[in-house]
């Protein structure tokens, strides 16, 4: 059985953004591959209705971390299209 990693993934967002990213590496940013292979594995077993109670924990921060961050890419998006017809202007 797989244990939950280590970090969080609201630590991992928010170390990222300490950083002071620019809109662009925002928009770019995916997490890192441990996660990302964490959350796969949650997705497969939610599948299968196979998920602990602390899995469906795990898995509904993840999935309120990346609706947040999802958020977020969109608005940056929106900077740099806004900040791109600025230009071509």
């Amino acid at each position: 059985m797989q244990n939950a990693p280590a970090r969080n993934v609201f630590d991992v967002y928010t170390e990222f953004l300490a950083t002071e990213p620019s809109p662009q590496a925002i928009v770019a940013y995916h997490l890192p591959d441990d996660l990302q292979s964490r959350l796969d594995d949650l997705l497969n077993k939610n599948g299968e209705d196979l998920l602990t109670p602390s899995e469906r924990e795990e898995l509904d921060e993840f999935l309120q971390a990346d609706r947040m961050f999802m958020r977020l890419k969109s608005k940056m998006e929106l900077i740099l299209k806004r900040q791109s017809e600025m230009i071509d202007v």
